[in-house]
């Protein structure tokens, strides 16, 4: 058996390899140096890794204290008075809470009353964290509050020899609380996150250096506390090796910062309200012996992040995620061990994917094989990862997969297979560029077939045009319906939609087939209003030359439809058929009845976009169909009619004629022909009352 596929010379055999080289190479450059673009890519994924796995329970015993919307109703906005978040730490510390740490500050002086209230709480608790912050504007501080935080700053050291400097965020200034405040305090840990380039926080700094020496994060501080342990710190000439808080070994990265395992969004680890801890009404126990972290959560005051899982992601929740991370030992993993696999992956999958290349016979069985390669690595990246937490990088082993398919298939298309380039000339003049596009990558596109799926479909029609034709000799008709279907057609190629056909005068087009349009109803509304537009320019160049200006009708419905290449095998069009095609032409032929420009269904209606103005004007069986459809007029000028024309159809369903007929009388004066159709019926209708079952809809007879 040949393990190549017919055709496939040495030569070309080479150009794959080097191609798969190179983008190995592309791939580890890429891998080694982090580019900005390749990081975002790789992050985006891993955020979606996260996305996948869901919420997981944490065991951990750590608790939320939340100053909640609750909160604030029962006690008041915030920030409250320190008496009262006095209340709270007792409250808190007299329910069994182990280590309190507050994501909270009082830099500034309250009242004399109030301050000692809360430094006795805290030093009555004992084992309150308190939270301060690095800035970095020049400021003056206090002696004793330095004083209190040096205590906290981290002693064992461990630094090797050469060390010259630490790669940690560096401050000279600090915002602490109060000396009053902080004198009764077990500890101290700042609460500065640090965000991702793209704004999200998916690590925290565990670390930083203030005026030569390193102090924890709250968290980190909190946790060592709780856990009665001496952080120890080790530093190589690349930066951090480690961070230990007894025999629990934190795998930051060289910079101090540690990647967070989440959760889930906000409010997946364990929280109660601050209103309940006060008033005492949480089940005895709930707090005894827990890690505790008191923090604002209420939107519009709260510290909020965005994270991966969450735009709007409590900050003392990110705390709580780190606390609960170290205690669980629940540690995202990157080291040598995925660092080797990566590297592995970069040079092995572009060498596999290139012998696939050269032995599968087309396009298809080539992005078959590239498909089954990346769905492998991430099957397995998942699994890695939540099964054993390993953080392996998404990005940058199928970058050079990627690379190595799109170079080997441009080789393959440019050099090696020339087919289809004959095809663009001969369908590019009448069908959209993209579907061209689609045929050129695939002929076999051409063949007979269709598929069902959900479309937007649009009719044109020009009024009149059998009595216009007659007052033109055969070459002035013709050079007015060029002069009108050429700069339509572009607008519907422009609004990407698929010119179907020319019906003499009437245009039909769709959208969302054969390429996705996901917007498509937004697209076919807004290609009927650039018609009309289109309209109005050539209707002031037909007046120059003394040719009757032209009106049309524009009907848009939104449903599904069987669409693909049909005919003979001889000749054949890409078209659309269906009931829902039939319905698109039906209101078309209705906007003369009504008098208006663009008619649209309800389904259409429904899907549109808010840029859009719309007024409803009636409820037609039109012939073939017997359920009634709500027909609406997409509105091209004023809209100060509406309201009151939507007034009158009220009346006119309730069957209140005699008011109805005021209001369509007064709209009708104002030259509105729907006004004028309404009052006929109105009037009809006063002197001969409709059946019992009448239902308020119009059966429209003919097509």
């Amino acid at each position: 058996m040949k393990l190549f596929r017919q055709g496939v010379t040495r030569y070309q055999l080479a150009i794959f390899l080097i191609i798969a080289v190179l983008s190995a190479i592309a791939g580890l450059v890429l891998y080694r140096e982090t580019f900005p673009f390749a990081q975002q890519i790789d992050l985006r994924l891993k955020d979606a890794r996260l996305n996948i796995r869901g919420v997981q329970r944490s065991t951990a015993p750590v608790t939320i204290v939340a100053i909640d919307n609750k909160s604030i109703k029962e006690l008041g906005r915030w920030p409250w008075s320190r008496e009262l978040t006095a209340r709270l730490i007792s409250a808190t510390a007299g329910q069994g809470a182990r280590t309190i740490a507050l994501d909270m500050v009082f830099s500034e002086q309250q009242t004399e009353e109030t301050d000692r209230a809360l430094a006795t709480s805290i030093a009555k608790a004992g084992n309150v964290v308190e939270g301060y912050f690095f800035r970095g504007e020049e400021q003056q501080d206090d002696p004793n509050l330095l004083d209190q935080l040096a205590k906290s700053k981290i002693a064992m050291i461990k630094m090797a020899p050469g060390v010259e400097a630490v790669p940690l965020p560096t401050y000279e200034q600090v915002d602490g609380n109060i000396a009053e405040v902080g004198n009764g305090a077990a500890g101290f840990g700042y609460f500065n996150q640090i965000a991702d380039f793209d704004g999200l926080y998916r690590s925290v700094p565990l670390l930083m250096l203030f005026r030569g020496d390193i102090y924890p994060s709250l968290a980190l501080a909190a946790t060592n506390h709780f856990q009665r342990n001496q952080l120890q710190v080790d530093i190589e000439q690349f930066g951090v090796s480690s961070i230990r808080s007894g025999d629990n070994t934190i795998p930051a990265n060289e910079q101090g910062k540690l990647s967070l395992a989440y959760y889930g969004p906000g409010a997946t680890l364990h929280t109660v309200s601050a209103a309940d801890v006060i008033a005492g009404r949480l089940p005895a126990g709930t707090l005894k012996d827990r890690l505790i972290f008191i923090g604002v959560t209420e939107t519009g005051i709260a510290d909020l992040r965005a994270t991966p899982l969450d735009p709007s992601y409590p900050g003392v929740e990110i705390h709580a995620t780190l606390a609960a991370n170290i205690l669980e030992r629940t540690f995202l993993t990157r080291g040598s061990q995925t660092m080797a696999i990566e590297m592995a992956a970069i040079f092995l999958f572009p060498l596999l994917l290139t012998f696939f290349l050269a032995a599968v016979p087309g396009a298809l069985y080539a992005l078959s094989v590239f498909f089954v390669l990346a769905a492998g690595y991430l099957g397995t990246n998942i699994h890695l990862f939540n099964a054993y937490n390993l953080d392996l990088s998404i990005a940058y082993p199928l970058l050079p997969l990627i690379f190595t398919y799109l170079g080997g298939e441009c080789f393959r298309n440019l050099v090696v297979e020339r087919k289809g380039r004959h095809l663009k000339k001969a369908f590019s003049t009448y069908l959209s560029a993209d579907l061209v596009a689609e045929i050129a990558k695939n002929p076999d596109f051409l063949k007979l077939g269709g598929e069902t799926r959900t479309i937007s479909i649009l009719f044109s029609d020009i009024r009149g045009f059998t009595t216009i034709s007659e007052s033109l000799t055969p070459e002035k008709l013709v050079a007015l319906l060029n002069r009108y279907l050429s700069p339509m057609t572009r607008i519907v190629m422009e609004e990407k939609g698929t010119l179907d056909k020319f019906i003499g005068d009437a245009i039909m087009a769709f959208f969302n087939a054969p390429l996705n349009v996901p917007d498509h109803p937004d697209k076919a509304c807004s290609c009927a209003l650039r018609m009309l537009k289109e309209l109005e320019s050539l209707n002031t160049q037909l007046k120059i030359n003394d040719i009757p200006a032209i009106a049309i009708g524009i009907g848009i419905h939104t449903g599904e439809a069987v669409v693909g290449n049909m005919g003979a095998d001889i000749r054949f069009d890409y078209t659309a058929i269906g009931d829902s095609v039939n319905l698109a032409s039906r209101l078309e032929s209705l906007t003369k009845f009504y008098g208006v420009s663009v008619l649209v269904s309800e389904d259409t209606r429904q899907l549109v976009g808010n840029e859009f103005q719309f007024r409803e004007l009636d409820l037609v069986r039109v012939k073939g169909k017997h359920k009634p459809v709500a027909v609406y007029e997409l509105l091209t000028g004023s809209t100060e009619f509406s309201d009151s024309f939507a007034e009158g159809i009220r009346l006119y369903r309730e069957r209140d004629f005699e008011k109805a007929h005021e209001i369509f009388e007064r709209l009708s004066n104002c030259n509105d022909k729907v006004s004028g159709l309404y009052v006929e019926r109105c009037q009809t209708f006063l002197s001969d009352p409709p059946d019992a079952d009448w239902d308020g809809v119009y059966v429209a007879l003919s097509k």
